[in-house]
């Protein structure tokens, strides 16, 4: 039983030692993002339901200041 765990604590570990430097995001990532963002503003702002939930946001906005 000692063996087993050790073998499998022992192969875990390598794992974990192997993989530990592949953290965070890369810049390509990073660049997918901005431009999915961008493509979506785009295509809200110059079609018309960018417009109304332009206008919705504002209504909500108003109601909430109280004016």
């Amino acid at each position: 039983m000692n063996r087993w765990l050790v073998r499998h604590f022992v192969r875990i570990r390598n794992r974990v030692v192997e993989h530990g430097h592949d953290r965070g995001q890369g810049a390509m990532e990073y660049l997918g993002l901005a431009v999915v963002i961008a493509v979506i503003i785009g295509v809200l702002s110059t079609t018309s339901i960018g417009d109304a939930i332009l206008t919705a946001i504002l209504n909500k906005i108003s109601a909430i200041a109280g004016a």
